[in-house]
């Protein structure tokens, strides 16, 4: 499986601040935000992985990550000339991809969960189609939300609804298939002109492709796009530190214990794994 981290976007809930700086490179606490997703992809065993980018952004992803060897990466870099949806980023990267399965994580997206190592990794294995991740939250129009029926499949897709049909949010982390990049080209733009995420998800749905895994109450996520969830974010990560001892997105401590850099592989239950974040506050 490789891995996507899409950076691009013009963050424009962030703005005057995004201004002149890509948000994903904007600070959360201790570190840059585009090390918490990249954090995830790690801690879900991927290790080839593309950063996708606006091109007057791209050079400093370059600068800041460089070719990721030394956390046992192989880290690439492609541009996004415009905003053109979530689901542009499979058509962009389709060379990349290649034959391979592939994980799409939004730049904006914080985990953390003591067990999301060992849940990724086994969602990797058993992956058959397209697996979502879900988390309920108290105001589900700001999402893409899920509607499931008593068995837990995935019956409905929806972005951003007015009337909701649930409170479980579609989560900005997606594990596919190769079958998606073929589709993500064929999916036809929105009334804003953009390739939804959502539209692609639901060529899995109708089909019954799509497999959907609720986020448990151990779980803390951010979605980081506005002012306040981009403090509440960084708060979260201090308090982490300060009150339990445990550094999130820790990249060279993931890297070790994840087996990277060679050597014994320590359990991934470790602390050091847990870099990852779902909860609006």
């Amino acid at each position: 499986m490789r891995g996507i981290i899409l950076a691009g976007g013009a963050g424009t809930r962030l703005r005057p601040v995004t201004s002149a700086v890509s948000k994903q490179l904007l600070p959360v606490y201790d570190k840059p935000m585009v090390y918490y997703p990249l954090s995830v992809l790690m801690a879900a065993g991927i290790r080839e992985i593309l950063v996708i980018s606006n091109p007057e952004h791209l050079q400093a992803y370059r600068r800041l990550l460089d070719t990721g060897a030394e956390l046992g990466l192989d880290l690439s870099y492609l541009p996004q000339d415009r905003p053109r949806g979530l689901a542009d980023a499979l058509i962009i990267a389709r060379e990349y991809i290649g034959d391979e399965q592939v994980a799409l994580i939004l730049g904006d997206n914080i985990f953390y969960a003591p067990q999301l190592p060992e849940l990724l990794r086994a969602e990797r294995e058993r992956l058959s189609g397209c697996t979502l991740f879900g988390y309920p939250v108290p105001d589900p129009q700001r999402f893409g939300v899920a509607e499931l029926d008593t068995a837990g499949r995935v019956v409905s897709l929806e972005e951003k609804p007015q009337a909701p049909r649930s409170k479980l949010a579609v989560v900005g982390l997606y594990f596919y298939d190769n079958v998606a990049v073929a589709r993500a080209a064929e999916l036809t733009p929105s009334a804003r002109g953009e390739l939804e995420i959502t539209d692609l998800n639901r060529t899995f749905v109708d089909r019954g492709e799509a497999r959907l895994v609720r986020l448990g109450e151990d779980c803390v996520w951010f979605d980081t796009g506005t002012h306040d969830s981009l403090l509440s974010a960084s708060v979260f990560v201090r308090d982490m530190w300060r009150r339990e001892g445990r550094r999130i997105a820790q990249l060279d401590e993931i890297a070790r214990d994840a087996g990277f850099l060679g050597g014994r592989r320590v359990p991934l239950a470790e602390p050091a794994l847990t870099a990852l974040v779902p909860r609006t506050r």
